[in-house]
């Protein structure tokens, strides 16, 4: 894979929003799951998973 840069400037970002616009709502969602995944392996170094949650009540 070739990796690539390109420099833009703060006022070409108004076509982000145009971009996403095109795409349809699943599109959006995989790359919004696309971005978590990425998040957790970089902040946490594991794949994501559901939370357990215990609660404790007295009888």
């Amino acid at each position: 894979m070739e990796k690539v840069i390109k420099k833009v400037s703060l006022y070409e970002r108004k076509n982000d929003r145009q971009f996403w616009l095109t795409k349809s709502y699943l599109e959006r969602l995989a790359a919004l799951e696309n971005i978590r995944k990425e998040y957790h392996q970089w902040q946490y170094n594991a794949e994501p998973r559901f939370q357990r949650i215990y609660t404790i009540s007295q009888r």
